[in-house]
This record gives C-alpha cells, sequence and structure tokens, in this order.
C-alpha cells in the first residue's frame, strides 16, 4: 500500500492572500482601460472637428449668397465684408486655427443667420433633445426587451414570427417615414397625440432651472404644464422608441436564445425549476451585458436620429436647430450643432464601456 499524501488546506488568510492579485490584476486592467480610452478622447474630438471644418468649406454653396441673397451678392463690397467678418477670406489652415482657438476658449461662434452666439442657441435647444432622447430610450427599452424574451421563450411560434417582422420593419424604414405616418394618423385622424411643438401656446412655460421643461414644471408646481408636455413628447419618443426597440428586441432574442441553448439551462430545468424563473433569472443575465452596450450607442444615436423627427413634429431641440441652420447656410451653427451631438455620442459611449467593464471584467482582462 502507497503512503497518501495529504496536502494541508490553506488557512483562511492565505486563500485570501491568494485572491488579492487577482482582484488588484483586473482593477489594474480597468485603470489602463479607463486611461486608454481618456488619452485617445482628444485625438477622437481633433479629428471630429477636423473633419467637420473641412465639410463646410468644401461645400459647394456659397454662405454669403444665402446671407446677402442673389441681389446682394452681386455687390463684390458686400461680399468681401461678410468673408472678411467671419474669416472665409483666409488661407484654410489659419481658418482651422482660429477655428481651434475659439474652440478651446468655449467660443463656439456666432449664428450668420441670427447674429446671436451659437452657444446661447444650443444651450437652449439641447435639453429638450436630452428629454426626447432619454423618453424615446425609455420607450425602446419597454418595447425591445419584452418583446426579446417572449421571442425567445416561445421561438418559432406565431409570437416569434411577429416579433422577427417588427425588428425586420422597424430595423429598415427610415425615422421620417415613421414620423410623417405617426402624425397623419395619431394626431390628424385620430387625434390621440399632441400637435407640432413642446408645449400649448396658451400655456406659459415654467421658469428655467434645468431645462429639461418636465421637470422644471414639477419644480414650479405646475402639474398641468408637466403633462402638456408629456403629451406633445408622446409622438416624437413613439416613433424613435419604435424604431430602436426593434435592435433591443432583436438583441436581447438572439442573446436569451444562445442562453437557453446552454448546460446551465438544462441543469436547471433537470432540477425541476420553473420556466418563467429560468428565463428570467438565468437567462436574461446573459443578455444584459450586449444590452448595455447597445444602451450607450442608442442614447447616442438619439441625438443625431432625432434631426429628422424633431423637424417633421416640430419639436425645438438641435436637431431642428441644425435643419434649420443647414437650409441657411449657416455653417457655424451647423458646425457646433454636429461638434455636441459627437461629443455627446463620444461621452456616453465611453461611459457605456467603462460600465460594461466593470459589468464584465473580462473584457477589461482582454483590452
Amino acid at each position: 500500500m502507497t503512503d497518501q499524501v495529504v496536502t494541508p488546506a490553506p488557512p483562511d488568510g492565505a486563500a485570501a492572500d491568494t485572491r488579492r492579485p487577482l482582484r488588484r490584476g483586473r482593477r489594474g486592467g480597468r485603470r489602463r482601460s479607463i486611461t486608454r480610452r481618456l488619452v485617445t478622447l482628444p485625438f477622437l474630438l481633433l479629428g471630429m472637428t477636423l473633419l467637420m471644418f473641412l465639410i463646410s468649406r468644401f461645400l459647394p454653396a456659397d454662405p454669403a449668397v444665402a446671407f446677402l441673397g442673389n441681389n446682394g451678392a452681386d455687390n463684390q463690397q458686400a461680399v468681401d465684408a461678410f468673408n472678411a467678418k467671419y474669416g472665409l477670406d483666409r488661407p484654410l489652415w489659419e481658418q482651422y486655427w482660429i477655428y481651434l482657438d475659439r474652440l478651446l476658449h468655449g467660443d463656439l461662434g456666432t449664428s450668420i443667420s441670427t447674429s446671436r452666439p451659437v452657444a446661447d442657441e444650443l444651450a437652449a435647444a439641447f435639453p429638450a433633445t436630452l428629454e426626447l432622447a432619454v423618453a424615446a430610450l425609455l420607450v425602446s427599452l419597454l418595447i425591445g426587451i419584452p418583446l426579446g424574451i417572449l421571442a425567445a421563450a416561445r421561438r418559432s411560434s406565431l409570437l416569434d414570427r411577429l416579433t422577427g417582422g417588427f425588428t425586420l420593419l422597424g430595423v429598415s424604414m427610415p425615422p421620417f417615414v415613421l414620423a410623417l405616418l405617426a402624425l397623419q394618423v395619431l394626431y390628424l385622424r385620430l387625434g390621440w397625440v399632441a400637435g407640432p411643438g413642446r408645449l400649448d401656446p396658451f400655456l406659459d412655460p415654467p421658469p428655467t432651472v434645468t431645462g429639461v421643461m418636465t421637470v422644471d414644471a414639477l419644480l414650479a408646481g405646475q402639474p398641468a404644464v408637466a403633462l402638456d408636455v408629456l403629451h406633445h413628447l408622446v409622438l416624437p419618443a413613439v416613433v424613435l422608441g419604435i424604431i430602436h426597440g426593434a435592435f433591443f428586441a432583436r438583441v436581447v432574442r438572439s442573446t436569451m436564445v444562445d442562453a437557453l441553448r446552454g448546460d446551465f439551462v438544462r441543469t436547471a430545468r433537470g432540477k425541476g425549476l420553473p420556466g418563467r424563473l429560468i428565463v428570467g433569472r438565468h437567462a436574461f443575465r446573459f443578455a444584459l451585458i450586449p444590452t448595455l452596450s447597445l444602451v450607450g450607442l442608442t442614447f447616442g444615436e438619439l441625438f443625431a436620429g432625432a434631426i429628422t423627427v424633431e423637424t417633421i413634429t416640430g419639436w425645438p431641440g438641435v436637431g431642428r436647430y441644425m435643419y434649420n441652420a443647414a437650409t441657411k447656410l449657416d455653417f457655424p451653427a451647423v458646425m457646433a450643432g454636429t461638434l455636441l451631438i459627437g461629443v455627446a455620442y463620444v461621452l456616453v459611449n465611453l461611459v457605456v464601456d467603462l460600465l460594461y467593464g466593470v459589468a464584465d471584467p473580462r473584457v477589461e482582462e482582454a483590452s
């Protein structure tokens, strides 16, 4: 008989010591990932400003003609004065350097069409877009997540096929088409939603505190105004929510179908756990991480995708402001609005990437 060597188990303190290097390694990887993203952020924003500047300068339209009109454009002195005022008579590299210097000092330029600081106009329009983006994101989550869960739990059923048709329609339909249909049917025909605008013209807006009118109305003790703003918010929020809810439904269904085929689900079923518990507690956990990543992408896209929807529904946000500026060739306003949307998109996705790494440490280890 051979002697058996029994290795004593390490004490609790030693076991804790063996776990500390692993935790420190994960924290170190997370810090390196955060540092790497923060270092690359200025270069990304710099490339964004260069791209927007070049596009605005190489457009075939002439801002002087758009501002002065055809009669004023025939006056060469007026054209020269306009170009000198906005620096269009200087070399291209010098124009970009002046633009960057002003940006670093918080100067987004002066609107050509209104002669007002663009920063002030965007500060007034951004809260409306933020309000719409948050509402549309909530609608898309309320639509997409339950549909994805039900379709995965009852795959190959009629509900699954209807969900597939909904996601295909939502992904392929342009936002302006759905906005026009919703405006025609829900507002003009049925009268279920309020018309264009943010507030009934017979109501006085609440005092501006945050710029988000629903919050300001509640802070001012005006629930009737808050309800009216929500009534006007329904149409654009539902339009954007349906489109992006289709993406959520597709991602949640695909992830949960893969999870329901896993060994841990078969083990749970073998233990006799109820189907609702398996789907809700076990399988849905695997859909949370890709859903979290999609939330960041969707929230960023809502700022850019709100341009056409805001214009059609009359919602006074950054999208409508940029559309009006583009029709007047107001390039300082268009460039500042595009930069604002780009910065919001980058920052939101940076936060989501960091949360993504916290939720799944394997992301940090692989990065």
